[in-house]
């Protein structure tokens, strides 16, 4: 216990914090709109930039689209049923296919803003590799106020050939924040390659309890007599 100017120091408790999984299994599969609020998380911002293929070529906002998009992933989950959560994920861009086959939409960028601090996330994700798609780089960042605190990033595999399936997971922490800001480059451009996200887990800071608040209030009075 520690004595500050003679008074007696409280400890401010902490209410427990749960970690929020995001799995979007309760949404509707369809367009979503440009933004949207979800389980403490605010979507937004989806791709509007124009940038370059590793072939290459380039592409326009309108390319990309800007849609926030539900799509049912029945067929991909029975082919790979350790990944996220059956059956709903997100994607992004201009189309989804209805039913239980799917399609990879196109990503450049979002930001999802959170409605409570957090000091850790993570993301499941599902892309192609090699093909057209070698050699982009997905990156993950973590900010407070504007600032980055954190980062994640990885490069889709080059291997050339045929594109197929792969899955990956970005994470950040060790700090607290209030948005994410997801993104995809080539070299020093933005890039579009196919991307959906499932099961986003985030670590909400802990609140002071009511009581910690009451007694840091009692704190204060006594030291302004």
């Amino acid at each position: 216990m520690r004595v500050l100017h003679g008074i007696v120091g409280v400890g401010v408790l902490a209410a427990p914090a749960l970690a929020q999984t995001s799995n979007y299994d309760d949404l509707t599969e369809g367009f979503l709109g440009t933004s949207y609020s979800y389980n403490g998380v605010n979507y937004h911002s989806v791709n509007g930039v124009s940038g370059v293929f590793p072939d290459g070529s380039t592409f326009t906002p309108a390319d990309g689209g800007d849609q926030l998009i539900i799509e049912n992933a029945t067929y991909l989950f029975n082919d790979y049923p350790s990944w996220g959560s059956p059956s709903n994920v997100m994607t992004f861009g201009t189309s989804y296919v209805p039913g239980d086959n799917l399609t990879l939409g196109a990503f450049a960028q979002v930001t999802m803003d959170l409605d409570q601090v957090s000091d850790s996330a993570s993301v499941e994700m599902v892309f192609y590799e090699n093909g057209p798609w070698g050699g982009i780089v997905f990156h993950l960042e973590a900010l407070s106020g504007g600032s980055v605190v954190d980062s994640d990033s990885f490069a889709i595999s080059d291997l050339g050939g045929r594109d197929n399936i792969a899955f990956n997971t970005l994470s950040v922490g060790g700090a607290p924040f209030d948005s994410l800001y997801m993104y995809a480059t080539y070299g020093s451009d933005f890039s579009l390659p196919r991307l959906m996200i499932d099961d986003l887990t985030l670590d909400p800071v802990p609140a002071p309890t009511t009581a910690a608040l009451l007694g840091l209030g009692a704190l204060a009075t006594r030291r302004r007599r």
